[in-house]
Protein backbone atom coordinates (compact mmCIF):
# COMPACT_ATOMS: atom_id res chain seq x y z
CA UNK A 1 0.00 0.00 0.00
CA UNK A 2 2.83 2.42 0.80
CA UNK A 3 4.33 1.81 -2.66
CA UNK A 4 0.97 2.51 -4.32
CA UNK A 5 0.52 5.72 -2.33
CA UNK A 6 4.05 6.88 -3.14
CA UNK A 7 3.53 6.16 -6.83
CA UNK A 8 0.18 7.96 -6.77
CA UNK A 9 1.77 10.93 -4.97
CA UNK A 10 4.55 11.32 -7.54
CA UNK A 11 2.26 10.74 -10.52
CA UNK A 12 -0.14 13.35 -9.14
CA UNK A 13 2.68 15.89 -8.85
CA UNK A 14 3.93 15.04 -12.33
CA UNK A 15 0.46 15.60 -13.79
CA UNK A 16 0.02 18.88 -11.89
CA UNK A 17 3.21 20.34 -13.32
CA UNK A 18 2.52 19.06 -16.82
CA UNK A 19 -0.69 21.07 -16.55
CA UNK A 20 1.15 24.06 -15.07
CA UNK A 21 3.58 24.00 -17.98
CA UNK A 22 0.69 23.93 -20.46
CA UNK A 23 -0.81 26.94 -18.66
CA UNK A 24 2.48 28.83 -18.95
CA UNK A 25 2.88 27.89 -22.61
CA UNK A 26 -0.71 28.87 -23.48
CA UNK A 27 0.12 32.51 -22.53
CA UNK A 28 -3.51 33.12 -21.54
CA UNK A 29 -2.60 34.54 -18.13
CA UNK A 30 -0.65 33.90 -14.96
CA UNK A 31 -1.88 31.56 -12.26
CA UNK A 32 -3.22 33.28 -9.15
CA UNK A 33 -0.20 32.49 -6.95
CA UNK A 34 2.21 33.61 -9.68
CA UNK A 35 0.24 36.83 -10.10
CA UNK A 36 0.53 37.45 -6.35
CA UNK A 37 4.29 36.86 -6.26
CA UNK A 38 4.85 39.16 -9.25
CA UNK A 39 2.59 41.81 -7.69
CA UNK A 40 4.52 41.66 -4.42
CA UNK A 41 7.81 41.86 -6.31
CA UNK A 42 6.64 44.93 -8.24
CA UNK A 43 5.35 46.66 -5.11
CA UNK A 44 8.11 45.80 -2.63
CA UNK A 45 11.91 45.52 -2.95
CA UNK A 46 12.28 41.75 -3.21
CA UNK A 47 12.37 39.30 -6.11
CA UNK A 48 9.58 36.92 -7.13
CA UNK A 49 11.66 34.01 -5.81
CA UNK A 50 12.07 35.65 -2.41
CA UNK A 51 8.34 36.27 -2.16
CA UNK A 52 7.64 32.69 -3.24
CA UNK A 53 9.84 31.34 -0.43
CA UNK A 54 8.61 33.84 2.17
CA UNK A 55 4.97 33.12 1.32
CA UNK A 56 5.48 29.37 1.62
CA UNK A 57 7.06 29.76 5.05
CA UNK A 58 4.27 32.07 6.23
CA UNK A 59 1.60 29.69 4.96
CA UNK A 60 3.19 26.80 6.89
CA UNK A 61 2.40 28.71 10.09
CA UNK A 62 -1.07 29.77 8.90
CA UNK A 63 -1.87 26.12 8.22
CA UNK A 64 -0.68 25.19 11.72
CA UNK A 65 -3.02 27.80 13.22
CA UNK A 66 -5.96 26.60 11.14
CA UNK A 67 -5.34 22.97 12.10
CA UNK A 68 -4.44 23.89 15.71
CA UNK A 69 -1.23 21.92 15.48
CA UNK A 70 2.51 22.29 14.98
CA UNK A 71 4.02 23.67 11.76
CA UNK A 72 4.42 20.89 9.18
CA UNK A 73 8.13 20.95 8.39
CA UNK A 74 7.75 18.02 5.98
CA UNK A 75 5.86 20.45 3.72
CA UNK A 76 9.22 21.53 2.33
CA UNK A 77 9.76 18.08 0.79
CA UNK A 78 7.03 18.55 -1.85
CA UNK A 79 8.34 22.07 -2.57
CA UNK A 80 11.67 20.54 -3.59
CA UNK A 81 10.03 17.73 -5.57
CA UNK A 82 7.68 20.13 -7.33
CA UNK A 83 10.50 22.46 -8.38
CA UNK A 84 12.39 19.52 -9.93
CA UNK A 85 9.31 18.19 -11.73
CA UNK A 86 8.30 21.65 -12.97
CA UNK A 87 11.78 22.26 -14.36
CA UNK A 88 11.66 18.87 -16.08
CA UNK A 89 8.47 19.72 -17.95
CA UNK A 90 9.26 23.37 -18.65
CA UNK A 91 13.00 23.27 -19.32
CA UNK A 92 13.38 19.79 -20.84
CA UNK A 93 10.20 18.41 -22.38
CA UNK A 94 8.60 21.68 -23.52
CA UNK A 95 11.74 23.80 -23.82
CA UNK A 96 11.46 24.26 -27.59
CA UNK A 97 7.69 23.96 -27.83
CA UNK A 98 5.75 27.21 -28.08
CA UNK A 99 2.04 27.93 -28.51
CA UNK A 100 2.32 31.68 -29.12
CA UNK A 101 1.61 31.31 -32.86
CA UNK A 102 -1.54 29.28 -32.24
CA UNK A 103 -4.97 30.84 -32.64
CA UNK A 104 -6.39 32.37 -29.45
CA UNK A 105 -9.22 29.83 -29.38
CA UNK A 106 -6.66 27.02 -29.57
CA UNK A 107 -4.62 28.47 -26.71
CA UNK A 108 -7.77 28.85 -24.63
CA UNK A 109 -8.57 25.20 -25.37
CA UNK A 110 -5.08 24.17 -24.23
CA UNK A 111 -5.53 26.24 -21.07
CA UNK A 112 -8.90 24.66 -20.30
CA UNK A 113 -7.50 21.17 -20.89
CA UNK A 114 -4.64 22.03 -18.53
CA UNK A 115 -7.13 22.98 -15.79
CA UNK A 116 -8.89 19.62 -16.12
CA UNK A 117 -5.55 17.80 -16.04
CA UNK A 118 -4.41 19.86 -13.04
CA UNK A 119 -7.60 19.02 -11.16
CA UNK A 120 -6.94 15.32 -11.71
CA UNK A 121 -3.32 15.66 -10.57
CA UNK A 122 -4.25 17.60 -7.43
CA UNK A 123 -6.93 15.05 -6.53
CA UNK A 124 -4.49 12.14 -6.93
CA UNK A 125 -1.83 13.96 -4.93
CA UNK A 126 -3.91 15.09 -1.96
CA UNK A 127 -5.77 11.78 -1.58
CA UNK A 128 -2.55 10.03 -0.56
CA UNK A 129 -2.39 11.89 2.76
CA UNK A 130 1.33 12.48 2.19
CA UNK A 131 2.94 15.89 2.93
CA UNK A 132 1.64 18.64 0.68
CA UNK A 133 3.22 21.92 -0.25
CA UNK A 134 2.04 24.80 1.99
CA UNK A 135 -0.15 26.40 -0.69
CA UNK A 136 -1.90 23.08 -1.35
CA UNK A 137 -2.23 22.32 2.36
CA UNK A 138 -3.83 25.76 2.84
CA UNK A 139 -7.10 24.90 1.11
CA UNK A 140 -7.12 21.49 2.82
CA UNK A 141 -6.69 23.23 6.19
CA UNK A 142 -9.53 25.65 5.40
CA UNK A 143 -11.70 22.69 4.37
CA UNK A 144 -11.00 21.01 7.71
CA UNK A 145 -11.33 24.12 9.87
CA UNK A 146 -14.56 25.49 8.38
CA UNK A 147 -16.11 22.23 7.10
CA UNK A 148 -16.07 23.41 3.48
CA UNK A 149 -15.85 21.14 0.47
CA UNK A 150 -12.29 20.95 -0.86
CA UNK A 151 -13.31 22.50 -4.19
CA UNK A 152 -15.00 25.42 -2.42
CA UNK A 153 -11.96 25.96 -0.19
CA UNK A 154 -9.65 26.00 -3.20
CA UNK A 155 -11.88 28.53 -4.98
CA UNK A 156 -11.96 30.74 -1.87
CA UNK A 157 -8.15 30.72 -1.63
CA UNK A 158 -7.77 31.37 -5.36
CA UNK A 159 -10.25 34.26 -5.30
CA UNK A 160 -8.62 35.90 -2.25
CA UNK A 161 -5.11 35.55 -3.68
CA UNK A 162 -6.25 36.95 -7.04
CA UNK A 163 -7.88 39.99 -5.45
CA UNK A 164 -4.71 40.77 -3.48
CA UNK A 165 -2.62 40.23 -6.62
CA UNK A 166 -4.86 42.61 -8.57
CA UNK A 167 -4.63 45.28 -5.85
CA UNK A 168 -0.83 44.95 -5.95
CA UNK A 169 -0.77 45.34 -9.72
CA UNK A 170 0.05 41.71 -10.46
CA UNK A 171 -0.60 40.20 -13.92
CA UNK A 172 -4.19 39.11 -13.32
CA UNK A 173 -5.66 38.11 -16.68
CA UNK A 174 -8.25 35.91 -18.32
CA UNK A 175 -6.31 32.79 -17.36
CA UNK A 176 -6.17 33.88 -13.73
CA UNK A 177 -9.93 34.39 -13.62
CA UNK A 178 -10.61 31.04 -15.29
CA UNK A 179 -8.31 29.35 -12.76
CA UNK A 180 -10.14 30.95 -9.85
CA UNK A 181 -13.57 29.68 -10.82
CA UNK A 182 -12.81 26.41 -12.62
CA UNK A 183 -9.88 24.73 -10.86
CA UNK A 184 -11.76 24.13 -7.59
CA UNK A 185 -14.72 22.41 -9.31
CA UNK A 186 -12.27 20.33 -11.39
CA UNK A 187 -10.54 19.14 -8.22
CA UNK A 188 -13.89 18.34 -6.60
CA UNK A 189 -15.03 16.40 -9.68
CA UNK A 190 -11.89 14.24 -9.74
CA UNK A 191 -11.97 13.68 -5.96
CA UNK A 192 -15.39 12.08 -6.31
CA UNK A 193 -14.21 9.95 -9.22
CA UNK A 194 -11.07 8.78 -7.39
CA UNK A 195 -13.10 8.13 -4.24
CA UNK A 196 -14.86 5.33 -6.14
CA UNK A 197 -11.57 3.58 -6.99
CA UNK A 198 -10.67 1.61 -3.86
CA UNK A 199 -7.04 1.11 -4.90
CA UNK A 200 -6.50 4.87 -5.09
CA UNK A 201 -8.66 5.86 -2.14
CA UNK A 202 -6.56 7.02 0.79
CA UNK A 203 -8.27 9.34 3.24
CA UNK A 204 -6.71 12.83 2.98
CA UNK A 205 -5.55 14.42 6.21
CA UNK A 206 -7.94 17.08 7.55
CA UNK A 207 -10.15 17.38 4.48
CA UNK A 208 -13.77 17.21 3.43
CA UNK A 209 -14.10 15.68 -0.01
Amino acid sequence: MFFIRTFQYLIGMTIIYLATTLVVKSTIGAGFWSALFVGLSDSLPFSVGVWFAASQILIVFINALLLKGKPELLAFIPILLESIIFDFWLEVVFKNIHFTDFLLITRIGIFMLALVIAGFGVALYIMTGFPRSPVDQLFIAISYRFKFKIGASQTLVAFTVSVVAFLLGGPVGVGTILSVFLLGPCIQFWLHKIDKVKLLKHEPNHAHA
